[in-house]
């Protein structure tokens, strides 16, 4: 242990300053060698990381991410009310799948609400003073301002669901249209003619494909459009029973429902329920997200299957591919990864 050493464990960490004297370099020097510049010769180097090791000296994140121009943070926006976030798992799922990949790059993840102008303004004031250096927006609707605000300041910003089929920010997406197809046409190989479903707002593109999938799937199976068997809720339990009771209404002998989210199914499993109507032998029921509350619903729920963690992943993979291309001024086209679904049979079809 030299002199030095344990005059700094009695008295404080050392500083920038006291390595550049140790290795008898400049402080500038120090902070390219801690940051990993490349301008830098390697007899200087040695000697700074020969100082480093002697006096024990732990760099400041806060400083590097000052020197290199970073903030080490990247933002989740969510344009929805706090509620809904932690009402419905596929927001827990996704943000798992963001942090497992951000742990490993020693990115902050900062989460913030960003559901009406209000929130929008404040959210757009803080991320213009460069307090993150990426951002994540999760569910975005069609016409919502926030991702052209966000290219507007430049800031890398990749978002979870396609707002159109034109979507110009890097995005991902699961298979919407496709995995609706195959939930219905399950049902349809199951015997069931008079299958309705149950949407998400159509202003949601996703929850747009998922009707468009749905009616493919009639049309594969010869079956005339009827209006009468579409009820547009929120993606709400309470939205999936009212949806539930006025298909009902309109169509009291249909024989199966495929909901575009398991909360949805959720409700109008209720709904089905108060009205005397036995799933599956009255009505098939089939979810979308193969969340926990379709393997706990009575029957366990048929459910398609969005691979969410994988989502978060892809998305966080995304913005740190983002973030380094803009500290690089390199340009690309933006990425748009659609992940495939899987159907997961249970009792409730």
């Amino acid at each position: 242990m030299t002199s030095d050493t344990a005059r700094r464990r009695g008295g404080g960490l050392p500083t920038l300053e006291e390595v550049a004297a140790r290795a008898g370099v400049g402080r500038g020097t120090v902070s390219r060698v801690i940051n990993g510049s490349p301008r830098v010769s390697a007899r200087a180097r040695a000697a700074v990381e020969a100082a480093v090791a002697e006096l024990g000296y732990v760099p400041n994140p806060a400083a590097r991410a000052l020197a290199a121009n970073r903030a080490d943070a990247v933002a989740l926006v969510v344009p929805e009310p706090e509620a809904r976030f932690f009402a419905e798992p596929y927001f827990s799922d996704i943000v798992h799948g963001i942090g497992e990949t951000l742990a490993d790059s020693g990115m902050q993840l900062l989460l913030t609400f960003a559901g009406n102008d209000r929130e929008r303004g404040r959210l757009a004031r803080y991320l213009a003073s460069h307090r993150t250096d990426g951002v994540l927006i999760v569910a975005a609707h069609a016409g919502d301002p926030l991702p052209e605000l966000l290219g507007g300041l430049g800031i890398p910003t990749v978002i979870s669901g396609r707002r159109s089929a034109d979507e110009p920010l890097p995005s991902v997406d699961s298979d919407n249209a496709e995995g609706a197809r195959g939930a219905v046409a399950h049902l349809h190989s199951r015997g069931r003619r008079t299958v309705a479903t149950i949407t998400g707002g159509l202003e949601v593109y996703g929850a747009a494909c998922r009707l468009d999938g749905y009616r493919r799937a009639r049309a594969e199976a010869g079956l005339a459009p009827d209006e009468r068997l579409t009820a547009v809720a929120d993606f709400t339990e309470e939205g999936g029973r009212r949806a539930m009771r006025d298909l009902l209404a309109r169509r009291p002998g249909l024989d199966a429902v495929f909901a575009a989210s398991d909360v949805m199914a959720a409700g109008a499993r209720q709904a089905l329920r108060a009205a005397g109507r036995r799933v599956p032998d009255d009505v098939a029921l089939v979810g979308f997200d193969d969340s926990a509350i379709a393997r706990h619903m009575d029957p366990p729920l048929t459910s398609v299957r969005q691979p969410i963690q994988e989502m978060g992943r892809a998305m966080a993979g995304l913005v740190l591919s983002e973030i380094a291309a803009r500290q690089e001024r390199s340009t690309h086209e933006p990425h748009q990864i659609v992940l495939p679904t899987q159907l997961v049979i249970r009792d409730s079809s």
